[in-house]
């Protein structure tokens, strides 16, 4: 690591560092490249989730499972980070637990969203707030074209790429949940011209804004 390297991780305070954004964003790239430079535990959303085939065919109820599924998984990976010693080092997550809730507005009826938000509620409880979240904001038609971009992976892996309205609702729900978002310090970060890979150098420029952070909403626009 570069002397500059080591500065900017002398200076980063935050604990625990969790990164948000919709799919195509970027977290996952952005959380690994994080976690290296600061030498963090990388904790990933990896989800291995048996209901969304089904939720992506438009099946009556998958889409209430395949979110309870989400959400347990989550909660006992929060909880097992909690009680371990793992928190006694920095930690970068490319999730944070409440965005739970976007995807749990977008695709459940009123009453499973009744059942779901008590549910909520109750784990909510078990899991410790990141001290920074950095929320990787995005127009839609960039997102859009990142996402079909994707079509070999998903060829991969056999997962349903989600189609392009979906791509648009989910984004303006991720706006919305951040806009009011006031739980922890929180970093905008707007990608649109951002290379996905983060290299040193916008890692570097991207941990001067971590350090000027304080209470409260700072945006930030890569250059």
């Amino acid at each position: 690591m570069s002397p500059a390297g080591w500065y900017t991780r002398a200076r980063v305070e935050f604990r625990h560092i969790a990164i948000e954004g919709p799919i195509g964003a970027g977290k996952t790239a952005l959380c690994r490249r994080l976690g290296a430079r600061l030498e963090a535990t990388v904790v990933r959303d990896e989800t291995n989730n048996p209901f969304l085939a089904d939720f992506a065919a438009g099946r009556p109820g998958a889409a209430f499972q395949a979110q309870l599924f989400s959400l347990l998984r989550r909660h006992r990976q929060q909880v097992e980070l909690r009680q371990s010693s793992l928190f006694a080092q920095q930690v970068v997550s490319d999730y944070l637990f409440d965005k739970d809730k976007i995807y749990a507005y977008l695709n459940l009826d009123d009453n499973e969203l009744f059942i779901y938000q008590r549910l909520f509620d109750l784990l909510a409880a078990d899991v410790a707030a990141p001290d920074l979240v950095i929320y990787l904001q995005v127009p839609t038609e960039t997102l859009q074209r990142r996402v079909a971009a994707r079509d070999r992976e998903y060829q991969e892996t056999g997962d349903v790429p989600p189609e392009p309205e979906y791509l648009r609702e989910l984004n303006e729900a991720y706006t919305h949940f951040f806009f009011h978002y006031n739980s922890t310090p929180l970093l905008v970060v707007e990608t649109s011209h951002i290379d996905l890979e983060w290299g040193d150098p916008a890692i570097d420029d991207l941990l001067k804004q971590v350090r000027l952070i304080g209470q409260g909403t700072r945006y930030y626009v890569p250059r």
